[in-house]
């Protein structure tokens, strides 16, 4: 007697997003069929989120909140924190960045499976930023580091702009007419997470005030299209979980 296994619903979802950012990743592949393959996965790990939290609500999937205390290393530890902040927030967490003796830090709060999924994007997009900061031609007019810093926060800020609208869209496809199931709403279901998550956040910082970016350096636009043509959720799903403040 034969037994056959059934991938559950999401693993079968995390290989079709694989698979996709395999396509990708080919060399042979041209800029805009990455694009295209790109935005595909994005949507379907927006998708992933979205499933896993109404699976919670039901209980059919364990989902508790859950914290996490991550380092940054230099070069561009200040941005890293910002980077991962900005990653976090947009999948509906918390982060509060910590700088003392003990280094640069972010402790995250979210749900587990949406920690997870900051962690794959925040290594798969540091690691993309590292290797195009490394290419980037500043003006001989500028100063070097005023102006990488600059590209740094341009990019951060489209990738997370990106995130937030992959979310959005996926929020919106869940809670189209004839697309909730018996039981709580997605928006519901959310907002209610979301609230755990900041109660918890509170809880241990209680209220916190929001550190404004500045800059000097004319790289910003550069960054930002850096940023618009990211492989957002590459590495960090195809290859592998891997340390977060690692790259540099």
């Amino acid at each position: 007697m034969s037994t056959e296994t059934t991938a559950h619903p999401n693993e079968s979802l995390l290989a079709k997003v694989r698979a996709i950012l395999a396509k990708a990743e080919d060399p042979g592949c041209t800029e805009a069929e990455a694009e295209a393959f790109t935005a595909k996965a994005t949507e379907l790990m927006a998708k992933y989120g979205i499933e896993q939290a109404m699976l919670a609500s039901t209980g059919a999937r364990a989902d508790a909140p859950a914290d996490r205390i991550v380092a940054m290393t230099d070069p561009w530890a200040r941005e890293k924190q910002s980077l991962v902040s900005g990653i976090v927030t947009a999948l509906r967490g918390q982060a509060v960045l910590r700088s003392g003796r003990m280094g640069h830090r972010v402790h995250m709060f979210g749900y587990e499976s949406d920690l997870e999924r900051a962690e794959m994007l925040y290594t798969s997009l540091l690691l993309q930023m590292t290797h195009q900061l490394a290419h980037v031609e500043v003006p001989y007019y500028e100063n070097t580091r005023a102006y990488r810093r600059s590209w740094i926060i341009g990019f951060r800020s489209e990738v997370v702009r990106r995130i937030k609208e992959a979310e959005a869209r996926a929020v919106a496809e869940a809670t189209r007419p004839g697309q909730e199931a018996s039981g709580p709403s997605t928006a519901l279901v959310l907002a209610d997470r979301t609230a755990v998550i900041e109660q918890r956040m509170t809880a241990e910082y209680g209220k916190l005030k929001a550190r404004r970016t500045t800059f000097r350096g004319s790289g910003y636009q550069a960054g930002q299209a850096a940023g618009r043509s990211a492989n957002i959720g590459q590495t960090g799903i195809a290859g592998g979980r891997r340390a977060l403040g690692g790259a540099s």
